[in-house]
């Protein structure tokens, strides 16, 4: 009897380990040279194009960009961007076949997911004119 207590336990399905986040080396592997596009909660985000060399260009799909750069800090993926210089770091897990982006700021705010990716450059208008 003990046995086959034994062998159940053995044959039984062990719990999956919890999702452990990307490096920066695979995130790196992954982003660079495309454009991915985010949604939330089933409606479109926003949109980042990842370049060489770590730098990044984001837009809320509005036509306006903010170019800034990516780096790795304490295991979690923080960007910079020219008009807000406070570091925003995220989690990121390779799921399915896309990104899930957990904002480690406040990660009760915000979860976003890879709706798409492409390897064109996003659209950006250019600088608005005043008179």
């Amino acid at each position: 009897m003990r046995i086959v207590c034994l062998c159940l336990l053995l044959l039984a399905p062990l719990p999956l380990a919890a999702a452990q986040p990307m490096s920066a080396a695979e995130f790196e592997r992954y982003v660079t040279g495309k454009t991915l596009y985010f949604g939330l909660g089933g409606t479109d985000y926003g949109v980042e194009e990842y370049l060489p060399g770590r730098e990044v260009r984001w837009s809320f799909l509005d036509g306006r960009c903010k170019d800034g750069f990516w780096y790795e800090e304490a295991g979690m993926i923080c960007f910079v961007y020219d008009d807000q210089p406070a570091p925003q770091c995220w989690s990121f897990f390779r799921e399915g076949n896309g990104l899930r982006a957990v904002f480690e700021n406040n990660p009760a705010n915000t979860v976003l997911y890879e709706a798409r990716q492409d390897d064109e450059p996003m659209m950006c208008l250019g600088p608005e004119v005043g008179v």
